[in-house]
């Protein structure tokens, strides 16, 4: 009899290991690309993404995530996106205007009155349509809207020159991500803008190529900026979100069922970042400014004033998308 129940026994886990096998080679593989370290609090937002994908499909779908750079810079990635060897690449709207230029405009420095206007402007059909060329032309599509995810929670610089005011800031060497608006935004408002990698700005401060970085609060305390730039100015520049970018083709061959699984998992993912970036933000301010790091909140109206002239000077000239200023004005509550 022992022998027997052996022999079942044996035979129930080989069907077990059988059927967990068939499951694992049914499982699709995603990559996600990230520049974010893993322990940021972006990188264990992503990876909360990624968690929630294998929970919503039963482990049909797994992502695997590659945090800092892994898979290459910007350019690389994207190239990677459209190709689909990379499934997900979360990243802000300004990384599309190779495709749309247009879409530059969705991060356009101070023009913004808050969050809740930026959000209404996202889903004017001025936005939707610059979102379906890049579908159309790039063959990228997004996983939920760009502002869902609180990036930030606000908008920073980090100095080693502080100011207080407009005329305090001009001078100040200021590292730029590759944005042709936002460089030409600053350099208006009177900062050397110089272009550099996300990964170069540590050593960048610290050897004096730059004085000054921008940056989501949340994303200092981790990269570790305030060691060679010990200022911190909220500024609240833009607000921020986040474009998860997936490859169109095999988003749009998805199932509607795996599709809204998907979009369950970020829907989770992007109530967490509130909660995580506004907690982050504040425990950051606490640690950094234990270690002597100066944090200000100056009135920036002289620079929503001065980059007055700036959108004006563009209308004139035929700079400006065709009806941006109008669906600016139509986001805004009375």
């Amino acid at each position: 009899m022992n022998r027997i129940l052996r022999n079942v026994l044996a035979a129930g886990v080989m069907t077990a290991i059988g059927a967990a096998a068939t499951v694992s080679a049914q499982a699709e593989t995603w990559r996600m690309a990230h520049k974010m370290p893993p322990d940021s609090i972006e990188g264990e937002l992503f990876q909360f993404f990624a968690d929630k994908v294998v929970e919503k499909t039963g482990g049909e779908v797994e992502i695997k995530v590659f945090p800092n750079e892994q898979l290459g810079s910007d350019d690389t990635v994207l190239e990677q996106l459209q190709i689909g060897t990379v499934n997900v690449y979360p990243e802000g709207t300004s990384y599309l205007q190779k495709w749309v230029p247009d879409i530059k405009f969705t991060s356009a420095p101070f023009l913004f009155d808050d969050r809740e206007h930026w959000v209404r402007f996202m889903q004017s059909d001025l936005v939707k349509g610059w979102f379906k060329q890049i579908e159309d032309e790039a063959g990228i599509a997004l996983i939920g809207s760009p502002t869902a995810f609180l990036r930030g929670p606000y908008r920073v610089m980090v100095t080693d020159k502080p100011w207080t005011n407009l005329q305090e800031m001009q001078g100040t060497r200021l590292r730029m991500h590759p944005d042709e608006l936002a460089a030409a935004a600053w350099r208006h408002l009177g900062a050397e803008v110089r272009t550099l990698a996300w990964t170069e700005v540590y050593e960048s401060i610290s050897r004096g190529i730059v004085d000054a970085v921008n940056s989501p609060i949340a994303l200092v305390e981790p990269m570790k900026f305030y060691e060679v730039a010990p200022h911190v100015i909220r500024h609240d520049e833009y607000p921020q979100g986040m474009a998860f970018m997936t490859n169109a083709k095999r988003w749009n061959a998805l199932s509607d069922e795996r599709r809204a699984q998907i979009l369950d998992a970020f829907a989770e993912m992007a109530v967490e970042s509130e909660k995580r970036m506004n907690a982050a933000a504040d425990k950051d301010l606490e640690a950094m400014k234990a270690k002597d790091v100066a944090y200000s909140e100056p009135d920036t109206s002289d620079f929503v004033e001065r980059m007055g002239s700036f959108y004006q000077e563009m209308e004139e000239k035929g700079e400006l998308p065709e009806g941006f200023l109008d669906a600016v004005r139509s986001s805004r509550t009375e």
